[in-house]
């Protein structure tokens, strides 16, 4: 086979390597533009599972590569005047320059043929079988061909610059400046004898109001020599792009996608590799891992099949998966480091947690593994701060609000069950909530309750507009303050256009009921269902007054049957949300147009509430942070309208999205709601639930723990177990006694749980052990 590879950086060189040693009868060469001893950058970081790959792949360049490593396993990061470090993170770093040479030498020694000074505009006049496009992320073959391949390439809002240093240092440091501007970090780590990376990054507005835009490339060193000073310890900062002029040498990260990754030209076809393909941002140090790993997998692939084309095929598969996880974590990364400023209002001890998990690819529990004595420090503390003086996992520290001492982080989402009897719950709901609240949860939720018969959204909904249903939630409500240690929240909503429709099992979700429908109001005239729901008509202001009392009455029902928490639902296109949302709210007086005059009805309400409700007891809102529509609310509304709230009141904000419109594309993954709450938290300075996709203790600790939210609300584990808070304690091996509480009729199985999650983990550990001796390590 004839292959040639366009760019000679680590992914050219690699694949060209290991092609040629697979089969000495390929002919294989890597076009290059620059020259043999050109190189820009300085040290790149790889991690010990990436090694391995190496060592798997082609042991002879392992060897030379490991030999050149500076191995190091702490993460130190410098804030406010303080240092936190934490160990077992496992990276090694090399320089550049020296991985390319390796390299070269290495495909040199097997017989591939390198071409410097090569300017290769496009593959036109290549002549090969195949042709690897590993030009960069700049890629002009990728720019060719973009029809087939689809890039999107999104530049980032942070500008940095890759410069070096002779500071050596022993772990990978992490140094934050503030100054007049704003905030300024340094990525920096060793990577040989002599030299450490040093990159410097600031968002955008903070690189233009120190005046970087207007200063030389020299003065710019200076700068930030003398910003970094400590940290430099009196050590130069060096450029070695002296092709740059000017601000020039600080560039914005260009994130890339691809759709796919091959392109059948007629003659050979054109494969992405490395940043021609993908980005992945330099916080987490993966961009040289990926493309490593391209050309491990490539190599691999078309040595398993036949034919060519089915190699791609797999290649295409197998990598593009791979590559999306990894850029999701950068993705978080990067968006981490963009907002220092809101991070920075965290206490240093919480601040370096947050950095250690900002890519959610270190858990809290991974954490603990590569550092147990750091995670118990920092356990302690973090239950310091809540009045307790013991190690304690995040999610069973307690948490105060107003009169409220929640036992610990979990709740028990509300959770439509549509099995009411004209509003009234029965002995389902006592059985269904009773259960969860002796499963472990610091706070379980009513469904959402309507204050109406007009305002539910289903006949089989619960509500609070009558006494007797009043007194039917004060039987629940005792039960569980007899019988546990969980508080209760009652959640009240108005379903607006979403109402008057089926039981999900018995005429579909959303669908309109074939008869005895109620009319339905709206901020303005809809249908949420284009041509198949009931048209909700605009409310008129003696709607608003009736409304609004209704929500009133509600409320004083619920403090009188007991419920130790008020929820105002605002969120998911029912009657509130339709105010606030600009996809349902076309109104032209003073409750439509701008965000202010949208949210004036919600706040209306919600202040009525909060004049009624009991002041030692909380109230929340549940918002949608973002509709996921073009024209929707955005999370930047989101920050406002959770500000909106706090002035009137609020204590928390419950933060969800979408279900506002059917044209929604939600953006779905682990957690994935929780950097809204995150970024209303710690820009608001509001309590927040964070929500969705949280399924594991490890996710409500990493929560907790990193300050993106202060209470967890589980949803479908808790309908699938009532017991989840219990069960996921066993698991991670905690025992109580703090935020953890077990009915006494069920301790008999609390240790026989515990047991078989103890037989779990230690045999997880030895297979680890297992796994790590038979690599040697």
């Amino acid at each position: 086979m004839r292959i040639t590879c366009v760019g000679g950086g680590p992914a050219g060189l690699y694949f060209a390597l290991l092609m040629k040693k697979a089969d000495p009868a390929h002919v294989v060469r890597v076009l290059e533009r620059n020259r043999a001893g050109d190189t820009f950058g300085w040290g790149v970081v790889l991690s010990d599972q990436t090694v391995d790959a190496l060592r798997e792949a082609d042991p002879e360049t392992a060897a030379q590569i490991s030999d050149a490593f500076n191995h190091w396993d702490d993460i130190a990061v410098h804030i406010g005047g303080r240092t936190i470090v934490s160990g077992g993170h496992g990276f090694c770093g090399i320089g550049r320059k020296k991985l390319l040479n390796i390299l070269q030498a290495r495909c040199e020694q097997l017989g591939v043929e390198l071409v410097y000074e090569a300017d290769v505009p496009d593959d036109a006049e290549i002549d090969a079988d195949l042709i690897i496009a590993a030009d960069g992320l700049n890629s002009r073959i990728r720019q060719k061909y973009a029809a087939t391949y689809q890039p999107d390439v999104d530049l980032r809002q942070c500008r940095f610059v890759w410069l070096g240093t002779t500071r050596l240092f022993d772990a990978f440091t992490f140094d934050f400046q503030p100054t007049e501007w704003g905030w300024f970090q340094a990525h920096a780590y060793r990577f040989d004898a002599t030299h450490s990376t040093f990159i410097v990054e600031a968002p955008e507005a903070v690189w233009r109001a120190a005046g970087l835009e207007d200063m030389s490339k020299e003065e710019g060193i200076a700068f930030c020599e003398k910003l970094f000073a400590k940290v430099l310890d009196g050590h130069p900062l060096i450029s070695n792009a002296g092709h740059l002029r000017g601000s020039a040498q600080w560039i914005r990260f260009p994130r890339v996608v691809c759709k796919t990754w091959v392109h059948h030209n007629g003659r050979a076809p054109v494969v992405l590799m490395g940043d021609a393909a993908h980005t992945a941002h330099f916080s987490i140090g993966s961009g040289t891992k990926l493309a490593l790993e391209d050309a491990i997998d490539l190599a691999r692939d078309i040595q398993a099949h036949d034919d060519l084309a089915d190699a791609l095929k797999a290649y295409e598969a197998t990598r593009s998966v791979e590559v999306l996880r990894i850029q999701n974590a950068a993705r978080n990364s990067t968006e981490w480091f963009e907002n220092v400023e809101r991070h920075a209002r965290l206490a240093p001890e919480q601040f370096a947690y947050s950095l250690l998990t900002r890519s959610q690819r270190i858990s809290h529990e991974n954490l603990r593994l590569r550092d147990a004595r750091y995670v118990g420090e920092f356990e302690r503390w973090l239950a310091g701060r809540s009045g307790v003086d013991a190690q304690v996992p995040p999610m069973f520290t307690p948490f105060q609000l107003r009169g409220l001492r929640l036992k610990n982080r979990v709740a028990v989402s509300p959770m439509a069950q549509y099995s009411c009897v004209d509003g009234v719950p029965g002995d389902y709901h006592l059985a269904h909530l009773g259960a969860r609240a002796l499963g472990g949860a610091g706070l379980v939720f009513a469904e959402m309750t309507c204050v109406s018969p007009d305002a539910r959204i289903t006949p089989g909904c619960p509500g609070l507009w009558s006494d007797a249903q009043g007194a039917a939630w004060q039987r629940i409500v005792d039960f569980v303050h007899a019988n546990g240690s969980a508080a209760i929240a009652m959640q009240l909503g108005h379903a607006g256009p979403k109402g008057s429709t089926c039981v999900p099992w018995r005429g579909g979700e959303d669908q309109p009921l074939p008869s005895g429908n109620w009319p339905l109001l709206a901020a303005s005239e809809q249908q949420y269902l284009p041509g198949t729901s009931q048209v909700a008509h605009a409310m008129t202001r003696a709607d608003m007054d009736r409304v609004r009392d209704d929500f009133v009455a509600a409320a004083k029902r619920a403090a009188t049957a007991g419920f130790d928490w008020l929820e105002l639902h605002c969120a998911h296109g029912y009657l509130l949300s339709s105010f606030i949302s600009p996809l349902t709210n076309q109104r032209a007086d003073a409750y439509g147009g701008s965000l202010d005059n949208r949210l004036r009805y919600p706040l209306e309400v919600f202040t009525a509430l909060r004049e009624v409700w009991p002041a030692d007891r909380p109230m929340s809102v549940r918002i949608s942070a973002h509709d996921w529509v073009p024209g929707g609310t955005t999370p930047e509304d989101a920050v406002a309208i959770a500000a909106a709230f706090k002035d009137a009141g609020a204590d928390l904000i419950d933060v969800s999205s979408g279900q506002v419109s059917k044209a929604q594309k939600p953006v779905y993954g682990r957690m994935y709601q929780t950097p809204f709450a995150e970024s209303i938290r710690n820009r608001v300075g509001i309590a927040t639930m964070a929500v969705g996709a949280i399924s594991e203790a490890d996710h409500v600790n990493s929560i907790i723990a990193s300050g993106r939210a202060d209470l967890c609300a589980i949803a479908r584990p808790h309908l699938a177990n009532p017991a989840w808070t219990l069960t996921e304690a066993a698991r991670i091996g905690y025992a109580g006694p703090i935020g953890l509480a077990w009915p006494r009729q069920y301790l008999s199985g609390k240790s026989q749980l515990e047991r078989e999650f103890e037989r779990q983990r230690s045999a997880g550990v030895a297979a680890a052990e297992q796994a790590n001796k038979a690599l040697g390590v």
